[in-house]
């Protein structure tokens, strides 16, 4: 097995389904691992490791959500949900919860693995992208080298693509980002169409950082044009 093969984790109670996207990916360079319900999910999860979960929303017994829950509780692994055709309610319920993305079915092999590789993209970051430690203010420091995120002197949890976007954010202090701008650096030119992630993890972020995310003082709305973060070298925090 080649160590350098990114390791997915398909889990849909369709065994037909699972079996010919475990082929494809095999096919487009993946080493897949299949599990048939949420309690095989969890086990394999466990055992193998992944680099990402493509996860089923509807499975009898424990559906999607309540795998991703679990997930989220022991780990940041990117998951990707598998939503049926117009099931709106369950994009923004899986995107809410904490995965990283959704595809709808029926899909493309060549559409799901651009969605996989785009996923992985926003967990990897090369040396040329990493600044050392960046103190904000007395409650923010952002240490880049390390992928650490404190807030009042405790340790936050951030997934990927979280801290994907506030790098981008902090790179560009005090500069406004369009949404467009801010979503081919973050996700990709793939979700050119699709602003609401822009929006979603905007809303993450403030939770986890600010002290009234409702007020925010370090990711600031530019209306009708997008989001800039506080110029902290030229702005007094208060």
């Amino acid at each position: 097995m080649d160590s350098n093969k990114k390791k997915i984790l398909v889990v849909d109670d369709e065994k037909g389904l699972a079996k010919i996207i475990r082929l494809n990916l095999e096919q487009d360079g993946f080493d897949v691992v299949e599990a048939n319900n949420g309690a095989q999910a969890m086990e394999k999860l466990r055992v193998s490791l992944p680099d990402l979960i493509l996860l089923d929303v509807m499975m009898p017994d424990v559906d999607g959500f309540t795998v991703l829950r679990m997930v989220r509780e022991i780990g940041s692994t990117p998951v990707i949900m598998l939503t049926a055709k117009g099931e709106e309610d369950d994009k923004v319920k899986g995107l809410e919860l904490g995965a990283d993305d959704y595809i709808t079915k029926p899909f493309s092999p060549r559409e799901l693995t651009s969605r996989i590789r785009a996923v992985l993209r926003r967990g990897s970051f090369s040396k040329d992208e990493e600044t050392g430690k960046i103190v904000v203010d007395d409650r923010l420091t952002i240490d880049f080298d390390r992928h650490e995120v404190w807030v009042e002197g405790e340790l936050v949890q951030l997934r990927p693509t979280e801290y994907r976007l506030l790098y981008h954010l902090v790179q560009n202090a005090g500069w406004v980002l369009t949404h467009d701008q801010i979503l081919n650096k973050v996700w990709g030119y793939e979700y050119e169409n699709e602003p609401h992630y822009v929006r979603l993890y905007i809303n993450y972020l403030r939770k986890k950082l600010e002290i009234d995310p409702a007020n925010p003082v370090y990711i600031l709305t530019e209306r009708g044009v997008g989001y800039r973060f506080v110029d902290y070298k030229r702005e007094k925090l208060s």
